[in-house]
């Protein structure tokens, strides 16, 4: 039952063709995977985006106003918990996720009041471009079904997608490209090389270094250093394991 039903709600909500047929598919998703409510969002971060970014959900009245009026999005500490993990996660383990205040503990009274009990959220999130999160909530009298999270965990991921793709289009290459040689001096350079150290480690010399990451800046039409290193994790020339490979490999190691 669970696979056929992830391949159904899937097509339903990977095939909207804008937000409000978007709205509709993941409330019938919510309701047929045992929920009472959902709520996505989805934010772009790129100059030019809309600061309200895109809201579907079916919650109480009472508290969309609050949230809204009071602009709790940015301390809402479900949202927060999103950077902290690479899975779902359900609303009553926030406090093994981040640390939790006494703002946050009151935001989720005031949810349980209003009928927001218990929720599981799945969020996602792309460098430089965007984030959001999706979640699947119950009343106060009710549990959230066990069988129905992985199902859930799959549904929250692809509406995230189709929010994406609905909002951003198309995903394309960037405009800017970098030559090897280029990609090699940038990435020493946020590795915290200087020109001449970088010139070592190449075989090239230090003038080489200095023009290679001037083109790298003239073509992103940047000024500093800081802005091309920046601009190349963004873009996803350099990775931050391509930066700290030794920190990468002891953080997988003691996982």
């Amino acid at each position: 039952m669970p696979l056929y039903l992830t391949e159904e709600l899937s097509h339903d909500i990977a095939q909207a063709f804008d937000l409000s047929n978007l709205h509709r598919a993941l409330q019938r998703a919510s309701r047929r995977m045992g929920f009472d409510h959902f709520a996505l969002n989805f934010d772009l971060h790129h100059h030019g985006a809309s600061p309200d970014g895109v809201l579907l959900h079916d919650y109480p009245d009472a508290w969309a106003k609050v949230y809204v009026a009071f602009d709790l999005a940015g301390r809402d500490p479900v949202r927060r918990a999103c950077d902290k993990s690479l899975t779902g996660f359900a609303w009553r383990d926030l406090s093994h996720l981040i640390p939790m205040t006494k703002g946050d503990r009151q935001m989720l009274d005031i949810g349980r009041e209003v009928g927001l009990a218990d929720g599981y959220t799945i969020g996602r999130h792309l460098p430089g471009e965007s984030s959001g999160s999706c979640s699947f909530v119950m009343r106060a009298e009710r549990s959230l079904p066990q069988g129905m999270l992985m199902v859930a965990e799959l549904i929250g991921a692809i509406a995230l997608a189709a929010a994406r793709r609905l909002t951003v289009g198309p995903t394309t290459p960037p405009q800017v490209q970098f030559t090897d040689r280029q990609r090699e001096c940038v990435l020493w350079a946020a590795r915290g090389k200087t020109a001449y150290e970088t010139s070592i480690i190449l075989g090239i010399s230090e003038e080489t270094v200095i023009q290679h990451l001037k083109m790298a800046r003239e073509r992103s039409a940047l000024h500093s250093r800081h802005e091309l290193t920046t601009f190349a994790l963004l873009c996803g020339f350099i990775g931050y394991q391509d930066i700290f490979p030794w920190w990468w490999r002891a953080g997988r190691r003691s996982g």
